[in-house]
């Protein structure tokens, strides 16, 4: 099963996370089929927190992917900017 979740990247005390697309199977930080934006937690301009391809998201919710309980959050609190 493909699923759309997080990858910690980053330094210790200093997390960043990946936001990948990824066979459910594989570890956390593994092998990902690819990535799709960007999440930093500790970003203090909360509309650059999370930087993710819409586009891509889509798609692969279109082939199948499951969004984790988390990445599913996310896309809730941040929503899509508003096309001028």
């Amino acid at each position: 099963m493909v699923k759309v979740r997080l990858a910690r990247v980053g330094t210790k005390k200093t997390p960043i996370y990946r936001v990948v697309v990824t066979d459910s199977r594989s570890p956390r930080d593994g092998k990902h089929l690819e990535m799709i934006g960007l999440y930093d937690p500790r970003a203090k301009d909360a509309a650059k927190s999370l930087v993710l391809d819409r586009d891509r998201l889509a798609h692969w919710q279109k082939t199948g992917a499951l969004l984790s309980e988390e990445v599913s959050n996310l896309v809730k609190r941040h929503p899509a900017p508003a096309a001028s």
